[in-house]
């Protein structure tokens, strides 16, 4: 499953600092119908990620009732990326 998704890059301040995009509603019930297909436990979701010109492995994050995409620190680099940025990318899930 390949999807294509816009979103805002947030900061969330826990024990070990993560930056997210948050999935729509419309693309986490797409998800959600696959996820006892791919989830490793959890309600991960593992998933690749591209923004611009790379790609990185992860894994989605169940959070009220949708999904959120870490957005690793390659990513933040390699993109020039930060808090506030809008972004497009896209999502391969494996189902």
């Amino acid at each position: 499953m390949q999807l294509r998704i816009e979103g805002v890059i947030w900061y969330w301040r826990g024990p070990a600092p993560f930056h997210f995009v948050t999935v729509p509603p419309a693309e986490s019930e797409l998800i959600h119908e696959v996820a006892s297909i791919v989830t490793y436990g959890w309600g991960m979701i593992p998933a690749s990620v591209t923004i611009g010109s790379t790609t990185v492995t992860t894994a989605l994050w169940p959070k009220d009732g949708g999904y959120i995409v870490p957005i690793k620190k390659v990513l933040q680099d390699r993109e020039g990326l930060g808090v506030d940025d809008v972004v497009e990318l896209v999502l391969d899930i494996d189902a």
